[in-house]
């Protein structure tokens, strides 16, 4: 295959290297060596595979944000050229160093202060990290206009809209359409969902993803934390926002317009293509996935979701109706209660149980500051972890 090179070498951080997103982030960059340069990597603990990724691909900085671990990163790139960091300021030092692009891809609240450091200086983010916008959109949103950063969302779903919105003509735009693949379970009813196992959850049918995220799928509260996402990235209302479950995952969001035309954008269901349209944004580059053979498909199908057996879904919508801090204390509840039904302490019908609860217990307004995001964050989690006692197995 011949390889489209860009029109100039990129200078890029990874934060957040070595987990999936960032692993297709540097295997995209493998392929395409003649038009970046990798500045930083960062990973959470994973010293060995920082290391190697580091020098191979010449990194200047490399960051673990496990300080623990800061003498076996040094032990390790001993001899090399490459400096060392580790914990909060060393990740802030990556996001502030002179790149022009950064692959924000840190898992968790832990991304938030890095990824906006590195919006304030007015890099491009490539946004993987949900919550950021969850949690603290508003101000995100707010501080990525000030510095005049470029958020390019890499989500799939997200990343498809971006390449169909017309930000020229905003005003035609009617609604977007977030698709649901549904997870593993999107066809059961709610008295079939009881007894779902971790292991049944973990198992979805169309992308290799976390334990976390493939949990959300299956009780479609990713679905529903794209919402609120959708409702930052873009220029729309809540009641422009639509959901439409696609088992098939092919069509990957759609934009309507006031002209009744629908725009879609497809492919195949890797990530390492809406991770390449960010890499290379404005321009295209070339991705290693299979191609989409819409003969070979055969039939594309939608259904409405069901917000009774997937209350999720619902809660989301209606926390980012709510506002204020109901988004933050939406997530916060929901981290502590997927990890409480993968440790088997939670049933799978619990986990929006235990969300409702919490979120009927707190009246927060939004937060002005990332300090009082990560204050707000602790108390929903504390408040949550607290309320599992009643929904524990």
């Amino acid at each position: 295959m011949v390889e489209a090179a860009l029109g100039h070498r990129k200078t890029i951080s990874i934060l957040g290297a070595t987990g999936s997103v960032g692993l297709s982030t540097l295997d995209l960059i493998r392929r395409n060596r003649d038009s970046f340069d990798v500045v930083a990597v960062t990973a959470n603990t994973n010293v060995d595979e920082l290391a190697k990724l580091a020098i191979e691909f010449d990194a200047e900085l490399a960051v673990v944000a496990d300080e623990l671990q800061f003498t076996a990163l040094k032990q390790a790139l001993a001899g090399s050229h490459i400096k060392c960091a580790s914990g909060e300021d060393g990740l802030l030092a990556a996001a502030q160093a002179n790149a022009e692009l950064v692959m924000a891809a840190i898992v968790g609240s832990a991304g938030l202060s890095p990824t906006l450091a590195a919006v304030n200086r007015g890099a491009t983010i490539a946004l993987a990290n949900k919550e950021c916008l969850v949690c603290a959109g508003d101000l995100f949103m707010e501080q990525a206009s000030k510095s005049g950063a470029r958020i390019l969302p890499v989500d799939s779903e997200h990343n498809a809209i971006f390449q169909v919105f017309d930000f020229n003509a905003e005003r035609s735009v009617e609604k977007i359409i977030l698709t649901a693949s549904g997870g593993p379970f999107w066809d059961r009813r709610r008295d079939c969902l009881k007894d779902v196992t971790p292991a049944q959850a973990v198992k979805h049918p169309n992308w290799t993803m976390g334990q976390k995220i493939s949990v959300d799928s299956a009780t479609l509260m990713n679905k529903g934390l794209e919402v609120i996402e959708a409702y930052h990235l873009f220029p729309v209302r809540v009641d422009q926002i639509e959901v439409v479950v696609h088992p098939q995952s092919v069509i990957h969001s759609l934009v309507q317009y006031v002209d009744g035309s629908v725009l879609a954008q497809l492919g195949s269901p890797d990530m390492r293509t809406p991770i390449a349209y960010a890499l290379s944004w404005p321009e295209r580059m070339s991705a290693p996935v299979d191609r989409l053979s819409l003969a070979a498909i055969g039939n594309l199908t939608f259904a409405e979701p069901d917000l009774v057996s997937f209350p999720c879904l619902r809660l989301a919508k209606e926390a980012l109706a709510e506002g204020g801090a109901a988004p933050l204390v939406l997530n916060a509840a929901n981290e502590i209660a997927v990890e409480a039904f993968l440790q088997g302490k939670l049933g799978f019908m619990d986990i929006s149980s235990l969300v409702k609860a919490t979120l009927d217990k707190v009246d927060m307004k939004a937060p002005q500051s990332l300090s009082m995001v990560c204050e707000y964050d602790q108390e929903a989690r504390s408040l949550a972890s607290q309320l599992l006692a009643k929904f524990e197995r």
